[in-house]
């Protein structure tokens, strides 16, 4: 019998995923770029079970604490992999095969000598079209203004992508099916409020 942990975390190992053997289907995907404690992972594909789920997250420990989240007869549309996602993605997940993107607050390194280090950048975006199917979306949140600002620019700079919307959403009360993660509600409570970005690939 598979444990918790055989069903949901893939193996390590190089190459490009294979949806169907890892789902065992041809359903949708859709991505999570750091799971983080797993709120969003473990409640959101729950409405979709006609659809697939692979959550990345790169830190060990938090993908202990995703899998008390899971259940394999509640979510057995979700897996995860245990790995650092940057431009590489694109050496894992094969051509216009994703349907969205979902990116949880994402590292801001505020420190300017920092700022390479992050994660939306110019390369990253390219290897985002690369993956994504025409028309597919990406949803970043962030707490961070001036990351914000950042993401929004090197958005508007790349010609793969446009925005949904003219201006970012701060009421995410009023976006579909949100799952507020726990690091979303500890910001507020600390009084930084998210903002919720969305664009779809050209």
């Amino acid at each position: 019998m598979l444990s918790d942990r055989d069903f949901f975390v893939l193996p390590p190992h190089e190459g490009m995923v294979d949806y169907g053997a890892v789902f065992g289907n041809a359903n949708p995907v859709y991505i999570e770029i750091g799971s983080g404690k797993g709120e969003f992972i473990s409640q959101y594909p729950t409405l979709y079970p006609d659809a697939n789920f692979l959550g990345f997250e790169v830190r060990e420990k938090r993908i202990r604490n995703i899998l008390k989240k899971l259940d394999t007869t509640r979510n057995p549309n979700v897996r995860l992999m245990v790995e650092l996602v940057d431009e590489g993605i694109r050496e894992r997940l094969p051509a216009e095969s994703v349907e969205g993107v979902f990116i949880q607050h994402p590292d801001p390194w505020p420190k300017r000598r920092h700022h390479r280090r992050r994660l939306i950048q110019p390369v990253f975006l390219e290897a985002l079209a690369y993956i994504l199917k025409k028309d597919g979306f990406v949803q970043i949140s962030t707490d961070h203004a001036e990351y914000a600002t950042w993401i929004e620019r090197e958005f508007a700079q790349c010609p793969l992508f446009k925005p949904v919307f003219s201006e970012t959403i701060q009421n995410s009360p009023h976006l579909e099916n949100h799952v507020v993660t726990w690091f979303e509600e500890e910001q507020r409570r600390q009084g930084y409020e998210p903002q919720f970005m969305f664009y779809h690939k050209v």
